[in-house]
């Protein structure tokens, strides 16, 4: 088939570094997940209440900001696949942990620490793929890296199910949480054998590592501009995606009253459509270019929303409209990696790309307590579509100032002037610090 020729005419390299990246956003996804499946048996087996469950995966979710960011200024210091493997490692080993806490307070610390290491999977892994890949080929490399979240939820919702329906409860959710051991040892076996990208090597190389990344690099008076308009991109997509992912199920059987067994059917087809619209963006991502494809796909979201919300359906209908909400809703992140990547200089790429999707991601998971805040004044339904309508304002308005980067060459586009001064300056200290005789 033609839509895969971009990947025969790949090299060894890119198409080591594709299955590398792709397997773990996969596992990152997978690990991730996995608590949402557990919280209903957990919460059953040491009795704690929904807003301490809450608790649980709101730090884990600020954790991985601070470890995305973290993350990426490691990874411009010392490399994208280095901080890759150890994150890897991290997360998998407090996956290991989780299994064997025994009390609320233990797992909440552990999944707060196991967090660090999710956030660093998407910033670093979308770095490394984007400076190894055909610059003509990349949005779709790395859109099908990023359907691999879609491929995690649903592997961690049908290997929990399988867990706790044939186990005894207190192996099960502990087996789930140890698992991911398992996909995590294939992760590491294929990333032994990706190189640093020559792109990132040239670079320390020209600068003799006089440029070194820090938490104020993201705000830099170069890149100011894009790290904050690319925050807002992302602030948007999140407070979309979060309003209607954790709160429609709660919505179809508060208000619509639907059973358990078609509000699952809805959460399935969700699942599909997102990787179909994943997949389906990376490839319109090189055809038509990030800032329209992405412009398109949150209009048709804030009116699919629309109509799904607002419009009175049977529940079939409504079961059966998960497959392009999902489609909809979550299609669009594949284009966030190809936009940011091609948006930083290759010293602090992932530097600026941790910063904003992280801050991004931290402001857009707001949306899940504003919209039970404000229910309470307009209802389920209409607090849900107005964060909905607000996040996919603040993605168009982003989009709008952004530039199109579409095949962006990132060879021509890894020192800035700025760099450059800061490595002239480099070289001046070090002749100040050490004259020749």
């Amino acid at each position: 088939m033609r839509m895969f020729d971009w990947y025969r005419a790949a090299t060894s390299v890119e198409r080591r570094t594709f299955w590398g990246c792709f397997c773990g956003w996969t596992l990152d996804s997978f690990d991730n997940q996995i608590l949402a499946f557990l919280l209903p048996t957990l919460m059953a087996t040491w009795h704690f209440s929904k807003s301490e469950a809450g608790l649980i995966a709101t730090s884990s979710l600020l954790a991985a900001a601070v470890g995305g960011w973290v993350s990426g200024i490691l990874s411009d210091r010392h490399g994208r696949v280095r901080v890759l493997t150890w994150s890897i490692i991290w997360f998998t080993g407090f996956s290991i942990v989780a299994g064997l806490t025994n009390s609320y307070g233990q797992l909440l610390v552990v999944r707060a620490l196991q967090g660090l290491g999710f956030g660093a999977e998407w910033a670093v892994g979308a770095a490394l793929m984007a400076e190894v890949i055909n610059p003509v080929h990349r949005g779709k490399a790395l859109g099908l890296v990023q359907s691999g979240f879609s491929v995690g939820w649903a592997l961690a919702s049908v290997i929990t199910g399988v867990l706790l329906a044939y186990l005894p409860t207190w192996i099960a959710w502990r087996s789930a949480f140890w698992i991911g051991v398992i996909p995590a040892l294939v992760v590491l076996l294929i990333r032994r054998y990706i190189p640093e990208p020559e792109l990132f090597r040239k670079m320390q190389e020209e600068t003799s590592g006089a440029i070194v990344a820090t938490w104020r690099s993201a705000l830099r008076r170069d890149v100011r501009r894009a790290s904050l308009l690319a925050a807002l991109l992302v602030t948007g997509l999140q407070a979309s995606s979060f309003a209607i992912a954790i709160w429609l199920p709660t919505m179809l059987v508060q208000v619509r009253h639907l059973p358990g067994s078609t509000v699952a059917v809805m959460a399935l087809m969700m699942s599909a459509g997102s990787f179909i619209g994943q997949v389906s963006f990376a490839y319109l991502n090189d055809q038509f270019g990030r800032r329209f494809t992405a412009m398109t796909y949150c209009l048709f979201a804030a009116s699919l929303t629309a109509c799904y919300l607002f419009i009175p359906m049977d529940p079939r209908m409504l079961a059966m409209l998960g497959l392009p909400v999902g489609v909809a809703v979550n299609g669009a992140f594949a284009g966030v990696g190809p936009m940011l990547s091609e948006l930083f200089p290759t010293a602090i790429r992932t530097t600026c790309m941790g910063f904003s999707y992280n801050v991004g991601k931290s402001l857009g998971a707001l949306s899940v307590a504003l919209v039970g805040v404000v229910a309470e004044h307009i209802g389920l339904v209409s607090s849900i579509g107005l964060f909905c309508f607000i996040g996919y304002f603040c993605a168009l308005l982003a989009l709008t100032f952004l530039p199109e980067t579409r095949g962006r060459d990132l060879k021509n586009f890894s020192l800035t002037a700025e760099d450059r001064e800061l490595g002239d300056r480099s070289d001046l200290l070090e002749q100040v610090s050490h004259p020749r005789s």
